[in-house]
């Protein structure tokens, strides 16, 4: 993925893994992070703004890629790109945007598995800095509101409701977190075809979801109750529809 892992960012980050792994996170300076990754101090701080801006630096590019990589797929892109012209808000029916948010996601897990070493290392390292798990928290919290917003625009009006949207973007990040997690502590573990399994899962609900969940005619979702009623002995259709019409009561 060179896109994410540019020649200075992989250098810094490595580097600075490797020295907090070493020496800690409090025990080490930025001037021997700067000194590792062969860069000079002034260069360091043009690019990272802080010793825990650098662990995180490829994530950063990473979450720009996935913001990309999610804009291209948007219905008005491809129809402005295609037409020459902005078309305005359109709607794509060959585009699945909750398929297009798993392939983003899945994109996150491999950066994760490719670079195996630095991964395993700085998984470690969370676990010693408070501060590095706070921020792995706010870098999380970013994925769920890019993919929640991609949601909001892409998919059809019946589909796009805020509380459906968040809740799709908000399950993939944390199956995707879950079964990452689960790789980081024992690596030896092949997990991709679980999470393709999970991401199915999921595409599968919210599309079952939209469909239990009829609009009425102002475009406003329909509420559904389920009635459980009893009769007595063998009852006919007029008794079973007054029992029903008295539960409703």
């Amino acid at each position: 993925m060179t896109a994410v892992r540019t020649h200075t960012h992989a250098q810094a980050v490595d580097a600075a893994v490797d020295l907090f792994t070493r020496q800690g996170y409090e025990g080490t300076t930025v001037e021997e992070i700067a000194d590792a990754a062969k860069v000079s101090r002034a260069t360091f701080f043009r690019r990272f703004r802080s010793k825990e801006d650098v662990v995180f630096a490829d994530h950063e590019l990473l979450l720009e890629e996935v913001v990309v990589m999610l804009a291209a797929t948007r219905p008005d892109a491809r129809a402005s790109e295609e037409s020459g012209h902005d078309l305005g808000r359109a709607w794509d029916a060959d585009v699945d945007p909750y398929l297009e948010v798993c392939r983003a996601a899945r994109m996150v897990f491999d950066h994760h598995v490719g670079q195996r070493e630095t991964s395993l290392a700085r998984y470690a390292l969370l676990q010693q800095v408070p501060a590095l798990r706070d921020r792995e928290l706010i870098t999380t919290h970013r994925y769920e509101r890019a993919f929640t917003h991609y949601l909001r625009d892409t998919l059809p009006p019946e589909r796009s409701a805020s509380t459906a949207s968040i809740a799709f973007a908000a399950s993939v990040v944390a199956v995707h977190n879950a079964i990452l997690r689960r790789w980081l502590r024992t690596p030896s573990l092949e997990l991709r075809p679980e999470l393709e399994e999970a991401f199915a899962d999921l595409r599968r609900a919210a599309v079952l979801g939209t469909a239990a969940s009829p609009l009425a005619d102002d475009g406003t979702p329909v509420t559904r109750r389920v009635v459980v009623t009893v009769v007595e002995g063998v009852a006919g259709p007029d008794e079973v529809a007054r029992a029903v019409r008295d539960a409703l009561v």
